[in-house]
Formats: C-alpha cells, structure tokens, sequence
C-alpha cells in the first residue's frame, strides 16, 4: 500500500512538471508598436522551401531568402502534415524579429487568414 502511494505521488509530481515544462509563446501574440510589421511568407523549410535540414521546421522566405525561426516551431500552429499545415502549403505571416546568425529570431508571429 505504502509503495502504491508513493508511485501515485511520483506521478502526479511528474504530471505537474510536464504541464509547467510546455512552451507558450503568448509573447508572439502581441506586436511591438514601435517597431515595424513584416509581411513574408512562412512554410516548412525542408518541404516547402527545400532548405537542407534534419526535419520539419518552420521557415521564414524574406527577400528571396529562406530563413530557419527561433522563437517559434512549426508544431505551435496546427498540423504542419494536415493539407493546410506548413508541410503541405506556404502561407503569409506578419512578423516582427531579426536575422541573426543566418536564422530569423522572432519576437511577434501571426498568420494571415486567406
């Protein structure tokens, strides 16, 4: 009985950490006003913008040029494996960050609805 207790109380103790341990990017949600909106296309890299990578990832095409995004994964926003998702389609985002070490840094993310 004293190890069945023991074991419900590890669990519950793991299950409380796994909720605290999961990522939530309400930062993105809102924009910095004093600096300016980007509008670019989002996609995953590897399948949509043939980036060289090691799976799906979101990317970002700035200018021609495709970017990998810190800040932000490409699980965050639906199934990227639905027929709307990131592997399957390019959408348009507004986005607010920076390029830096060859990588966007985001700091605001929304899609834009069709």
């Amino acid at each position: 009985m004293k190890h069945t207790q023991i074991l419900f109380i590890l669990f519950l103790i793991l299950c409380g950490l796994q909720t605290v341990a999961q990522t939530n990017n309400k930062s993105l949600d809102k924009p910095d006003t004093s600096k300016k909106i980007l509008i670019a296309e989002v996609s995953c890299g590897e399948c949509q913008f043939k980036m060289t990578g090691k799976s799906c990832d979101l990317a970002v095409r700035i200018n021609g040029k495709c970017y990998f995004v810190d800040g932000t994964t490409i699980d965050e926003h639906g199934d990227a494996h639905a027929n709307d998702g990131f592997c399957e389609s390019i959408k348009k985002a507004e986005l607010q960050g920076e390029i830096k070490d060859d990588r966007f840094k985001v700091s605001y993310f929304k899609i834009i609805k069709n």
